[in-house]
C-alpha cells in the first residue's frame, strides 16, 4: 500500500496532478474508519489527510466553525460541546457498526452524509455546511460557500460535496455552521407495539403542534442483547416506540406532558429526561443493537430511507421472509435493516422491496465478497444515473478519486 500523507493543500495538489499523470487512481482517507462502507476501491494508493488536522477557527458568538479536513471528529465534538453547541444533525458514529475506532474526522463525517435521528427537524449534513476548499480531479484547488449562513457566492458546490464519499474532489477545509444544545430533553417511551402501530404512534407524534426532534421504534427480538442506553428502557425482548422533545426545560416537560396526553390511545407512556434519554438516542443513532461486537455483527446491515409512512410495513415485508431484524428512525423514514448472511446480502428482496415503497437502499456493513458482488449504493435510472455521471466527470474526468467506491461499473 502507497500512502501518501500530505501537509497542506499544495501538497495535496502535487499528488493529485501526480496521480493523473501516471493515471494512478487514489483512495482518498482521514483516519479510514469508513472505508469498509462502499465498493471495494481500484487502487492501491492512498491520499492520507490524517495531518491536515487544524482547526482553523471557531466562532461561537456567530455560531460557525472552521476546520481542515482531516481534524479528528471526537475532538470538534468535544470542543462546540465546550460552549453548549452541537452540530444539530447529530453525525453518526458507525465506528461500532463496522467494528472499527475512533469517530473518523470531519472531511469523512462531511463525505459520508449520515446524519442522525435529529435529521427529520434540523435537516442533513449537508444543510449546515457553509463553505469548503478543496481540490478537484484536475488537480486545482477552488473554494466554495463562505463564512456565514446567508451568502449570495453563486451555485452553492460544497453541497454536492456532501455524501460524495470522496468522488468528486480532496476536501481540505470546511465551515459548519452549529447550534446551541437545548436546555434540557425528554423522551416519551410506549411499549409492546407492533411495527405498524409504531409506525402510526410516530406519524402522530411528528404530525404534532409539540415540535418532536426524534421518533424511533426498535421492535422487540430474541436475539439482541442489552445495549447501552436502550437498556435503560427495557429488556430487547420489549418493543419500545419512543419520542424526542427538546428545549428550555419547562416547555419540553410540558411539551411531553401534552403529547403524552394525546397517545395515550396508543397505550401507557412512560416520560425519561436529559442524561437517560440522550444516552438512548446515541444508542438509536449509532445502531448499537447491530453492533459488530454484538450476537448480529455478523449480518450485512442496509440502510433504508423510504417515504415514513411506508415504513412499518417495508421493515415487515423484510423481516418475514428472512428472518432478519430491523430498526426505525426518523419516524419510519430510516430503516436500518439486518438480515442473515446471503452471498448477495438479500440484494434481490431489498431492491425490490424498497422501489415498491419508493425508497433507496445501501448495503452499509457487508463482508468484502458481497460488496463486490452486488451494487452497494442504490442503483439509479439511466436519466439520473447519466446526470450523476456527467457531474462526476466536469470535477474528475480521470475518475482518480475513489474510483469505483459508488459504482462497481467505474472500477476498472
Amino acid at each position: 500500500m502507497d500512502a501518501l500523507k500530505v501537509r497542506n493543500a499544495a501538497d495535496v495538489e502535487e499528488v493529485v496532478r501526480a496521480a493523473i499523470a501516471s493515471e494512478q487512481p487514489l483512495d482518498v482517507i482521514g483516519h479510514g474508519s469508513k472505508r469498509r462502507i462502499g465498493q471495494l476501491t481500484a487502487t492501491n494508493a492512498v491520499l492520507d489527510l490524517s495531518a491536515l488536522n487544524a482547526v482553523v477557527g471557531y466562532e461561537p458568538n456567530e455560531l460557525i466553525i472552521t476546520a481542515q479536513a482531516g481534524a479528528p471528529l471526537a475532538d470538534l465534538l468535544s470542543l462546540i460541546d465546550s460552549k453548549s453547541q452541537q452540530f444539530a444533525f447529530e453525525p453518526m458514529d458507525t465506528g461500532p457498526l463496522l467494528g472499527t475506532t475512533g469517530r473518523g474526522t470531519l472531511g469523512g463525517m462531511i463525505a459520508a452524509g449520515l446524519a442522525g435521528p435529529r435529521r427529520i427537524r434540523a435537516g442533513g449534513v449537508r444543510d449546515h455546511l457553509l463553505g469548503a476548499h478543496a481540490v478537484s480531479g484536475f488537480g486545482d484547488s477552488f473554494k466554495t460557500g463562505g463564512k456565514v449562513v446567508k451568502n449570495v457566492t453563486g451555485y452553492d458546490l460544497c453541497k454536492l460535496l456532501a455524501g460524495s464519499w470522496g468522488t468528486l474532489a480532496v476536501m481540505t477545509e470546511a465551515t459548519l455552521k452549529v447550534m446551541p444544545r437545548p436546555e434540557s430533553e425528554r423522551s416519551l417511551v410506549l411499549r409492546g407495539l407492533d411495527d405498524l402501530r409504531a409506525n402510526r404512534a410516530m406519524t402522530a407524534a411528528l404530525g404534532s403542534p409539540f415540535d418532536v426532534s426524534g421518533a424511533a421504534h426498535v421492535p422487540a427480538s430474541a436475539l439482541r442483547p442489552e445495549v447501552e442506553g436502550l437498556g435503560l428502557i427495557g429488556s430487547p425482548r420489549e418493543a419500545v416506540t419512543v419520542l424526542r422533545l427538546e428545549g428550555i426545560t419547562a416547555s419540553a416537560a410540558h411539551r411531553a406532558a401534552s403529547l403524552a396526553k394525546q397517545l395515550a390511545t396508543f397505550g401507557a407512556v412512560e416520560i425519561i429526561a436529559d442524561d437517560a434519554s440522550a444516552r438512548v438516542w446515541a444508542a438509536v443513532r449509532d445502531v448499537l443493537p447491530f453492533a459488530a461486537n454484538g450476537p448480529l455483527g455478523a449480518w450485512p446491515v442496509w440502510r433504508i430511507v423510504c417515504p415514513p409512512v411506508s415504513g412499518g410495513a417495508l421493515g415487515q415485508a423484510l423481516t418475514r421472509p428472512t428472518g432478519g431484524e430491523v430498526i426505525y428512525d426518523w419516524g419510519g423514514g430510516l430503516i436500518w435493516a439486518a438480515l442473515p448472511p446471503q452471498p448477495d446480502a438479500s440484494a434481490g428482496l431489498v431492491r425490490k422491496e424498497v422501489a415498491a415503497a419508493g425508497g433507496h437502499a445501501m448495503l452499509l456493513r457487508a463482508w468484502d465478497e458481497m460488496r463486490h458482488a452486488v451494487e452497494v449504493f442504490q442503483p439509479q435510472a439511466p436519466g439520473v444515473a447519466a446526470l450523476e455521471e456527467r457531474v462526476r466527470v466536469s470535477f474528475d474526468p480521470k475518475t482518480i478519486l475513489n474510483r469505483g467506491r459508488m459504482r462497481r461499473s467505474v472500477a476498472s
